[in-house]
């Protein structure tokens, strides 16, 4: 199912009360991660985006609502840190949630292949197949229990450079200034029409993508928090699980044995 960016360009700035409404989310997440965990569901969630469009900043926000304990966070640098002597899905194999976890994907097995298919190492018939690698690699994790959120950040040219410049202007940020940037902007061209392409090829039913408008960094932030809060609700049981042999329950020990101890 196609997806077109440019529906998500408005930067409408959030028309509640943000700190109340980020509140909020806080709270529900960390109701929602309960229910994961006591269920023993997995979870994953995707963040990619245009460079500069605000993932660092929406991250921070939600693993701080989370239970860190039960929370791993995988920063994709790129193909360079690849083994070629494994299938290029691999690593991510060995990445993917225990019961009751969940791992955020800071980029993801999709900026692998966008890379490629960017510096132009990636033909037609590669970048189909690595496409359909994708999508069965993801119906397994869904047929095995696992929900999936990806988010995509989208921003303008105009915020994109603006937010870039001020990385640029501040010594403390230049460090996240990737110097040799693949959707960054100056391939916003080119890297729209291959976008299109996958979006139209990956969006499936199973695991759809949910364009974030970060053009507003709040209104964008809680954007992404609810999208993340929403599929959670559809997943995660809302009942406590039942007592059974599974749970233990809590014994207050003897006096002799206190007295042992």
């Amino acid at each position: 199912m196609p997806i077109d960016l440019t529906e998500f360009e408005r930067g409408v700035p959030f028309s509640g009360d943000v700190a109340e409404a980020l509140e909020a989310l806080g709270h529900r997440l960390a109701r929602l991660q309960l229910s994961q965990i006591v269920h023993r569901k997995r979870a994953i969630i995707l963040f990619e985006g245009w460079m500069g469009s605000g993932k660092r900043a929406v991250l921070k926000r939600l693993v701080g609502s989370l239970d860190p304990t039960y929370v791993r966070v995988v920063k994709v640098a790129g193909s360079d840190d690849m083994d070629d002597e494994r299938h290029w899905l691999a690593p991510f194999w060995s990445r993917l949630p225990a019961a009751g976890n969940t791992t955020i994907f800071y980029r993801s097995w999709y900026r692998l292949v966008l890379e490629q298919r960017m510096l132009g190492n990636m033909d037609d018939k590669r970048w189909a197949r690595a496409l359909d690698e994708i999508n069965e690699f993801e119906a397994q994790q869904r047929d095995h229990g696992t929900m999936i959120a990806k988010l995509f950040f989208h921003v303008t040219p105009e915020k994109q450079a603006a937010s870039l410049r001020a990385r640029q202007e501040d010594p403390w940020l230049r460090h996240l200034r990737d110097f040799q940037p693949i959707i960054g902007p100056t391939n916003r061209e080119r890297a729209n029409e291959v976008l299109q392409d996958f979006f139209a090829h990956t969006n499936t039913r199973w695991a759809p993508w949910t364009p974030i408008d970060a053009n507003d960094d709040m209104a964008g932030c809680i954007a992404a928090l609810t999208a993340v809060a929403d599929q959670m609700e559809k997943t995660m049981p809302a009942e406590p699980p039942a007592m059974g042999e599974t749970i233990v329950p809590f014994r207050t020990p003897k006096a002799s044995e206190t007295n042992s101890a």
